[in-house]
């Protein structure tokens, strides 16, 4: 098992916080986003992880891990940085959002799904996203269910709630033989086209997961209840002390 965390960015939402290091590298209850990962994965026996560097890509020091750059970082998306660690995509990968944190159950029951892709999603999203912020309809994005139980879309502007049936969250597992035909796919698709309003080298991850349910294979979700969160804004910061303190990041 093999994980890939892009942390090429700066995360501009959270500045001041990342004007001296990158997204993953702000504290969180005095360590690093990343290194609340790092000791998920090693509590589950997994130690092949490799990041994707870029903004201030030299704060970004751990032993064991492997870092690729993304020369590109400021002019590309998630999906580009991702391809720039394409050679350790051999074996059963998860890939996991630098910034973010979740427990040794959330990261479980991704590794007990057998399903090709497998993409973790918090049915109790809107209690986390209510506490966060005044509307979290403008936030939240579209996740839809088909009649077989597999993810038939995600990552739009949602126009009600009933658009949302979950809420991705930035974690997801593929397997060894899904990763060879994802990695075809990704080459095959046409670098002129626009994916979500966005051009090729700028594609979402979610743009990404829509092509390949459209066009290749399942996405299986994974389900959750709460357990994880998002540090996206500096609010996040205190909002992380809240859910622990009241027992909230241990549900799952």
């Amino acid at each position: 098992m093999k994980v890939i965390i892009p942390a090429a960015g700066q995360g501009t939402r959270l500045r001041p916080l990342t004007d001296d290091r990158p997204k993953c590298m702000v504290e969180l209850e005095g360590k690093p986003i990343i290194e609340h990962q790092l000791e998920v994965f090693k509590e589950k026996g997994i130690d092949d992880v490799n990041v994707i560097t870029g903004y201030m890509e030299e704060k970004i020091d751990y032993p064991g891990i492997k870092k690729f750059r993304n020369p590109d970082y400021e002019t590309t998306n998630m999906v580009s940085s991702i391809f720039c660690a394409e050679e350790v995509m051999d074996d059963d990968l998860i890939i996991s959002y630098g910034d973010i944190v979740y427990n040794g159950e959330v990261l479980e029951k991704l590794l007990s799904s057998q399903a090709p892709i497998s993409v973790v999603v918090d049915k109790n999203w809107r209690e986390c996203w209510e506490a966060r912020m005044d509307d979290p309809l403008s936030d939240a994005e579209t996740l839809k269910i088909d009649e077989s139980g597999n993810i038939k879309e995600l990552g739009k502007k949602p126009k009600s709630y009933d658009d949302i049936e979950g809420q991705y969250i930035g974690l997801m597992k593929f397997s060894g033989e899904a990763i060879k035909d994802i990695k075809k796919y990704y080459h095959s698709l046409d670098k002129n086209a626009e994916y979500d309003g966005k051009d090729f080298d700028n594609m979402y991850m979610t743009s990404f997961l829509q092509q390949i349910a459209d066009n290749l294979m399942p996405l299986t979700p994974v389900y959750i209840n709460n357990g994880w969160l998002e540090i996206d804004a500096p609010e996040d910061l205190d909002y992380y002390k809240f859910v622990k303190k009241n027992n909230n990041i241990s549900n799952v």
